[in-house]
Parts: C-alpha cells; sequence; structure tokens
C-alpha cells in the first residue's frame, strides 16, 4: 500500500485559514497548535512555520497583548486582500501589454534602414572583427595585470589588514589558553589537543 502524501504547504495555509474564517475568533498559538493538527491534519511540527508565513503576506493579523501574541482572520479582509491583489495583477498585466506593443514598434522602426546590402555585410564583418581583436586586447591585457602598480598597492594593503586580522585572532587564541590554564590547571599540550590548536601555532613574521 502506498504511503499518503503529506500536505503541500498551500494546501496547509488554505486549511488553516479555514480554522479562522469558519470560528470567526481570535487564537494564541497555543490553540492553533490543538486545532489545526485535530481539524486540518496539519503536522504539529510545521503550524507555527505556517502561520506565521500566512502573517507575513498580511492573510492574518497578529497583535501583542501583554507576553502573549493573538491571531485572527475574518473573510472580510481575505476578500478585499484578493481584490488587491486581482488589480494590481490587471495592472501589471496591462503595463506588460503595453511595454509590448511599444517594443514591437521599436523592432519594426529599427528593421528600417537594415535590409541586407553588401555595405551592410561589409560593415557587419568588420564590426566583427574588431569585437574579436577588442576580446584580444583584453586577454592580453590580463595576462599583465599582475604588473599594474595599482593592483600591486591593492595586494599590499589586503595583505596588511588580513595581517593583522590574524594578528588579534591570535591573540584571542593565547587569550582563552591563557584563561582556560587559570581556570582548570591544564597544560599547553592538553589545551592545544582539546581545541586542534597545532603545536607550533604563534605569531605571523
Amino acid at each position: 500500500m502506498s504511503k499518503k502524501k503529506g500536505l503541500s504547504l498551500e494546501e496547509k495555509r488554505t486549511r488553516m485559514m479555514e480554522i479562522f474564517f469558519e470560528s470567526k475568533d481570535v487564537f494564541q498559538l497555543k490553540d492553533i497548535e490543538k486545532i489545526a493538527p485535530k481539524t486540518k491534519g496539519i503536522s504539529p511540527m510545521t503550524v507555527k512555520d505556517v502561520l506565521q508565513s500566512l502573517v507575513d503576506d498580511s492573510m492574518v493579523d497578529c497583535e501583542r497583548v501583554g507576553t502573549s501574541n493573538y491571531y485572527w482572520a475574518f473573510p472580510s479582509k481575505a476578500l478585499n486582500t484578493r481584490k488587491h491583489k486581482l488589480e494590481e495583477l490587471q495592472k501589471q498585466t496591462s503595463e506588460a501589454k503595453q511595454r509590448k506593443e511599444s517594443l514591437h514598434k521599436a523592432v519594426e522602426k529599427a528593421k528600417v534602414g537594415r535590409q541586407d546590402t553588401k555595405e551592410r555585410s561589409s560593415l557587419l564583418k568588420e564590426l566583427q572583427a574588431l569585437r574579436e581583436e577588442r576580446t584580444q586586447l583584453l586577454e592580453e591585457l590580463e595576462k599583465y595585470r599582475e604588473c599594474d602598480p595599482e593592483v600591486i598597492q591593492e595586494m599590499k594593503t589586503s595583505n596588511v589588514v588580513a595581517k593583522e586580522a590574524v594578528s588579534r585572532w591570535t591573540d584571542n587564541v593565547f587569550a582563552i589558553k591563557s584563561w582556560t590554564k587559570k581556570k582548570f590547571s591544564f597544560d599547553d599540550s592538553r589545551i592545544n589537543k582539546a581545541f586542534g590548536i597545532p603545536e607550533d601555532f604563534d605569531y605571523m613574521d
């Protein structure tokens, strides 16, 4: 017998909204965690995440009173939310159609003067040759980039910053070792083994 497939996130969200719509009541998280698994088959481990996703999408309202959070959602708000979403999608669709029409006109306009001719074909070949030459020059330039004074200076600056960072962390390690020695009376070798510190660990020259 095949294993029963679990609910998808969207199915869980829909079922959880039913809890609010059917009861028209206000709940705490603990209430939802009891009701959702029993009446809607939502896994107890996922109740909190599903509820938070609905709050994040403004489908469920949440208000903190004292030390507790209270959750509610009414059908009227959900209807208005869906209506607003539909209007937004319709607006986006309209804008997309306008952009498509504008681009179509631009393409048609751009075609003018681009008919295949010997002169245009020759210019396109020349353009392609120039592009290939530019690519080759950039590749050649990249080979000598390591000799660029600015690059060398950047590397020197980066090395100084990195060395300072290493020194700070080395200070931290020695400080922890010193504290451990005082606190637990451990010797160096025992501390090094416990924390995976190499025996030759020391400051960089």
